[in-house]
């Protein structure tokens, strides 16, 4: 097994789990399989209790794992399942930590963070890397150099290093490399400064990738190598990109994955980028405009609905179709205005996605309307769903306070209750109904029409179902 560190410096939100993801494309498209694991230096077990407004949206796995926004990206660019197994969080490490001592595992020893906290990331890595047989695993290591909460994982890569050898292991730094003045001078101190501060920690970057605005400048890739010990070409200009899919491309023409492969010692495979290409071209030349609007309650953070976003791109791409998101906040909508159903009118298709709670419920509950009355595509997911069937039961059927019980636990027509299975839970943490489920589709329906099939499998996140008895 093959292991590959990226780590992150200067600040957070530089794209390391996008860069992740695009050498793991390039790797792929070299003949390897590969698999890949995103560690969050948080004390929660997991991401589902997570505000949306602070962490973006909860991705969430085949096997029901409430997990990391960047574990979309991984899926998305390798077309490949991950587990819940593949996010390790401080919280699940401390966890399994203190249950050993508790089990007496420990035989008595004072429990420390050298070496039983080490020594459960690294097993958490090995084993879920080899439970996948990739012949690389992609392993990124959140948060940046320097912050407090990264340092057990700092320290247990530094030892897999020194225990899987240097050519089973390779470390990528992601930094920035600002611009400043007049001339747009190209800054490359931060990066020194950062490399500084983990090689202090006894790792020394194999790669640098610099995100920069515009590609870096000869004089700032020589500085680079010279403070940070490696060589010109091991220094990678991540140039700002308009489209997250040509990233794969602009790493590929710096030739990191030839490096990449040669550090490692594997013979690489002719690379195979064909259909990668088709695809961002699709993107960039689609002819047809289309506009759908997305009727959300956390639209001031977007990333909340990161994989609606990308899946509505796929979509429009596959029908040659110039996709512009339109966000509308449904609380705005509560406020019916002319300006308001404006903005819907001027859309091809409205999604309502998922959401927990009342706020902004009835402006959805608009917008459906408007959709149904209208004519207009619509897709409800999860509370989209719910309250689409709120929506007909009130202004088709006739139930007029028909409600979800989320919204109104007095409704006198609960036509979208609580799963029997979640009445009497007091824990929040992993107690959905979550996961892919079997799901049987009505012949004659849209969705039949859609899927071509009657019996399918989709990711489930939610406590609320459409009422039996209705």
């Amino acid at each position: 097994m093959k292991y590959i560190m990226v780590t992150g410096g200067v600040m957070s939100g530089l794209g390391k789990g996008l860069t992740t993801a695009s050498l793991g494309k390039l790797l792929q498209a070299r003949g390897l399989k590969v698999t890949a694991i995103k560690i969050d230096p948080y004390l929660n077990m997991d991401a589902g209790t997570m505000n949306p407004f602070e962490h973006g949206e909860i991705f969430v796995t085949e096997d029901g794992g409430e997990i990391d926004l960047d574990m979309g990206h991984y899926e998305r660019f390798l077309d490949i399942n991950l587990t819940k197994d593949h996010n390790i969080t401080t919280g699940q490490i401390y966890y399994e930590v203190i249950s050993k001592e508790r089990r007496g595992e420990y035989l008595g020893r004072t429990v420390q963070i050298i070496p039983h906290v080490v020594d459960e990331i690294k097993r958490r890595i090995r084993q879920t890397a080899l439970k996948s047989g990739a012949d690389v695993c992609l392993v990124e290591i959140g948060g940046t150099v320097g912050d407090m909460e990264s340092m057990p994982f700092l320290e247990a890569a530094r030892q897999m290093r020194l225990e899987e050898g240097p050519t089973n292991t390779l470390f990528i730094h992601v930094t920035l490399v600002p611009t400043s003045g007049p001339v747009g001078e190209q800054k490359t101190k931060p990066t020194q400064h950062s490399v500084k501060e983990l090689r202090q920690l006894g790792i020394s970057p194999d790669i640098i990738i610099c995100r920069s605005a515009t590609p870096l400048t000869t004089e700032a890739r020589r500085k680079i190598s010279l403070f940070c010990n490696v060589w010109e070409n091991e220094v990678i200009s991540a140039v700002d990109v308009k489209n997250i899919y040509e990233l794969p491309l602009v790493l590929e023409h710096e030739n990191l994955s030839s490096i990449v492969l040669q550090k490692l010692g594997i013979r690489p495979g002719d690379l195979d980028l064909g259909e990668w290409v088709e695809m961002v071209s699709r993107m960039e030349n689609a002819s047809k405009p289309v506009k759908i609007a997305i009727v959300g309650k956390y639209i001031r953070f977007t990333d909340t609905y990161l994989s609606i976003h990308e899946a509505l791109r796929h979509a429009a791409a596959k029908n040659d179709a110039r996709l512009e998101i339109k966000w509308i906040n449904a609380e705005r909508l509560e406020r019916v205005t002319e300006s308001s159903l404006r903005e819907l009118s001027e859309c091809h298709g409205i999604v309502v996605p998922g959401g927990f709670g009342p706020r902004g419920a009835e402006g959805k509950i608009l917008a459906i309307k408007w959709a149904r009355e209208n004519l207009v595509p619509f897709l409800g997911l999860c509370f989209g769903f719910q309250l689409a069937v709120v929506e007909f039961a009130r202004n088709v059927v006739g139930l007029e306070e028909a409600n979800s019980t989320e919204i109104n636990p007095f409704t006198p027509h609960p036509v979208i209750d609580l799963l029997p299975e979640q009445k009497g839970l007091k824990e929040l943490g992993g107690t959905m109904r979550l996961g892919a489920l079997e799901i049987v589709l009505e012949k004659g329906t849209k969705a039949f029409q859609i899927y071509h099939q009657e019996r399918i499998w989709e990711r489930h996140r939610h406590r609320y179902e459409v009422n039996p008895e209705y």
